[in-house]
């Protein structure tokens, strides 16, 4: 093949796999960077049930991406709470701000910001959230505040999400194009006020199973490790090792229960084993598209024969890298090929020194002198 035929493929692909030259970034906070969801959903449970009322997550969606005053309205409204919405965040927001400090990191927070940062793209911070709010969220993150050419809250604009007034003040306080931004959001107000904005958008959505719903997004993944800047003109990440993409260590732990009952049956692959050792594990997370789970569930898969099921005793997991999101197929046989080909993945990168650390981690000694 001539050097012009390749150089003419080499265009094509990049044409093909490119969506948009972008050369700034903006980041929403909560439910994108932070787990705020999750504190939120915590305190309202305590909050509510004073006035024999149980939250029950259905109001989740009238709420994510709003202002303060909005998600109070609407969970005041809808859980007919003897009180104005006035009195309802004079009470409630003093719990929350209490706990900003706990609020930990979403997976791939940190890497997206120290990458973006290291190569000198321009970035911004924006929420519906009041400036101070946005400042004490990201007091205990280390070098946050200091990577954000601009940071906008929700009381610096006259009118948060879904309007685009927001994004566009980042803008304009960044003396860049509105054009040349993507935008890194996890709710629908957040995607509609960025596209009204004239800026490209890459949804991370933080309620589950709702990717359907942000159709005018440019691009939804599961998560910010999905991310891949290259398809905006951005600089790539080069982290990914045998296939596998390291973590800060998450620990998980409790009893082995009985679960779908389809790991050994349907799948030929046993979920619920033994913690009587230390094992290398392979492990699927959220809902399982290719069986539409209703329920969030954590599925092990421990390398290793074992010639019968040990439901009820303790396992604890080191969950220390990432290979992939959850997709759905279009057949059982796909599926298994594909748990198959993580395994083998994760055999291989288990052996790095990065990974083989972890063998020793005190967390799974705690299981094995349990069981002895």
């Amino acid at each position: 093949m001539s050097s012009k035929s390749t150089k003419i493929l080499l265009l094509m692909f990049v044409e093909r796999t490119l969506k948009k030259l972008v050369s700034g970034v903006i980041l929403d906070l909560d439910g994108t960077l932070l787990n705020t969801d999750g504190v939120v959903s915590e305190i309202l449970k305590a909050f509510i049930v004073k006035y024999g009322k149980q939250w029950d997550g259905r109001e989740a969606p009238k709420i994510v991406g709003k202002t303060p005053t909005e998600a109070a309205a609407a969970v005041v409204e809808d859980y007919g709470l003897p009180l104005s919405t006035d009195e309802f965040l004079s009470q409630f927001y003093p719990m929350l701000s209490d706990q900003w400090r706990n609020i930990k990191a979403l997976p791939g927070a940190n890497r997206l910001i120290n990458h973006l940062s290291g190569h000198g793209v321009p970035m911004a911070l924006v929420s519906n959230s009041s400036r101070s709010n946005i400042e004490t969220k990201i007091f205990h993150h280390q070098g946050w505040k200091e990577s954000f050419s601009a940071i906008v809250g929700g009381d610096e604009v006259k009118a948060g999400k879904p309007s685009p007034e927001i994004f566009l003040e980042a803008a304009e306080r960044l003396n860049m194009d509105p054009s040349s931004f993507l935008i890194i959001e996890d709710s629908i107000p957040g995607v509609t006020a960025g596209k009204a904005a004239g800026m490209a958008v890459v949804a991370v959505p933080s309620l589950a199973k709702q990717s359907h719903s942000y159709t005018s997004a440019d691009e939804v993944i599961t998560s910010l490790l999905d991310l891949q800047l290259e398809k905006w003109g951005l600089p790539a990440f080069q982290d990914r090792i045998e296939g596998t993409l390291s973590l800060e260590p998450w620990y998980i732990g409790g009893p082995v229960i009985k679960g779908f009952g389809r790991g050994s049956k349907v799948l030929g692959i046993p979920t619920g084993l033994s913690a009587r050792g230390v094992y290398k594990m392979v492990m699927s997370i959220g809902w399982n598209p290719y069986f539409n789970n209703t329920e969030k569930a954590i599925e092990p898969w421990l390398l290793h024969g074992f010639n019968e099921d040990f439901y009820g005793e303790e396992l604890h997991l080191v969950v220390a890298g990432y290979i992939r999101p959850e997709v759905n197929f279009s057949s059982l046989e796909a599926l298994i090929a594909k748990i198959h080909e993580d395994m083998k993945i994760a055999e291989r990168a288990l052996e790095l020194p990065q990974y083989l650390k972890y063998r020793d981690d005190p967390y799974l000694k705690i299981s094995l002198h349990q069981d002895n």
